[in-house]
């Protein structure tokens, strides 16, 4: 059987997981953790505080720094509402796609590097490969933050890691950082005709989301001259506000869900310390001028570091050399990779399917892109037994 179809029918296995971030991972956690330890990985499981998710570390190969990391999450985006042609937890081929929930976003990698598991352990005779198969990517990148923790209390830290997000096998070695967050408003409810007696939490919602536009026009001046993203600026997009019972109910609570971009970590410190200014300065005081217990609270949802180019990445000059590339590109989307570059991984983004497809109904994955990814993969197993 060749490593593509091993790969396809592993994928296949792996879709049939519904492991939408709301819910546990552990099955499917499970399951590459047998698949990978019989191939003679080393398995290290990190439960998250729940009990019910879980990291992946996999090693294979000597126990010494200086190996390639290969990094994937386990969970998907919901599918609630969306109007799919067929199961999404049941993978359907047609013609040369392969359609389901997690196909390209980022089953697809993760299958190709366990059905590979096997041709790692035949060449990993100098330096290691890791797996890191981690949880609630989607969600603010949870699993991989907790994940730093452990790794940084070992020896054997990789040099490189490539995260295999769909990038249609284009090599990425930057993008932007993500940062969400969720501020609740508590106001005071009352009779929607002595408004002066109420303290309006959709109102002070709507003042704070003006603020928030303010800082969005002021963050377009502060792009670097030579940066490589589109739009070249930190953004900062408005995702909920939520509030309200009645029209004739002044509302006592309410809610704004809203995320930034960041090019720089300067840019998520200029528009926190904006926003906490005008919350301590104005908005609070006359809030509490009304209602003593009013305030405004902010939810850190995830704050996810971006991934910097950097001049010197050996995990860059690898993929190319495997791939053929002779370019390299940024995105606008965030991953991992900004996770584990932290710990001092040459780091880069690249892997099958394209990110056009992500997040949608009928999600699919090409088969030239999962086949590129195994040659890709076959390459990196053989640079392992080069000293």
């Amino acid at each position: 059987m060749s490593a593509l179809t091993r790969s396809i029918n592993v994928l296949g296995d792996l879709i049939a997981y519904p492991t939408v971030s709301s819910d546990s991972n552990l099955t499917m956690i499970d399951d590459l953790a047998e698949r990978l330890k019989d191939a003679g990985a080393q398995i290290d499981l990190y439960r998250d505080d729940t009990g019910h998710k879980a990291n992946l570390y996999a090693t294979i190969g000597p126990a010494r720094a200086g190996g390639i990391l290969l990094a994937g999450h386990t969970d998907v985006v919901p599918v609630t509402d969306q109007d799919w042609s067929c199961d999404p937890f049941v993978m359907t081929r047609q013609a040369d796609r392969l359609f389901g929930r997690g196909t390209c976003d980022m089953k697809g990698f993760i299958a190709a590097c366990v059905a590979l598991a096997p041709e790692f352990a035949r060449h990993a005779t100098h330096r290691p490969v890791h797996f890191a198969f981690t949880y609630d990517e989607e969600t603010g990148c949870l699993g991989a933050q907790a994940l730093t923790e452990h790794l940084a209390k070992r020896d054997d830290t990789p040099a490189m890691a490539i995260i295999g997000e769909p990038t249609e096998m284009r090599v990425i070695e930057g993008h932007k950082g993500c940062y969400e967050y969720c501020a609740h408003f508590h106001g005071r409810e009352g009779h929607g005709s002595l408004p002066d007696e109420g303290v309006n939490a959709v109102e002070y919602a709507v003042r704070y989301v003006s603020r928030l536009l303010e800082l969005r026009e002021a963050l377009k001046a502060r792009a670097p001259a030579d940066s490589p993203f589109d739009p070249p600026h930190a953004t900062i997009n408005i995702g909920t506000l939520q509030g309200g019972i009645a029209t004739n109910v002044i509302p006592g609570k309410a809610r704004v869900n809203w995320e930034m971009r960041p090019v720089g970590a300067g840019d998520a410190d200029f528009v926190k310390e904006g926003l906490a200014t005008y919350i301590t300065d104005v908005l609070q005081p006359e809030m509490r001028a009304i209602w003593p217990d009013a305030r405004i609270e902010t939810e850190v949802i995830g704050e996810v570091m971006g991934l910097t180019p950097m001049s010197r990445n050996a995990a860059r000059d690898l993929v190319m050399a495997l791939t053929g590339a002779n370019s390299t590109d940024v995105v606008s989307f965030g991953t991992e990779a900004g996770i584990f570059q932290s710990l001092g991984m040459n780091a880069l983004v690249c892997g099958p399917g394209s990110i056009t497809q992500a997040h949608k109904p009928d999600e699919y994955l090409d088969i030239t892109q999962l086949a590129a990814c195994v040659e890709m993969l076959q390459g990196v197993a053989a640079s392992l037994a080069k000293a």
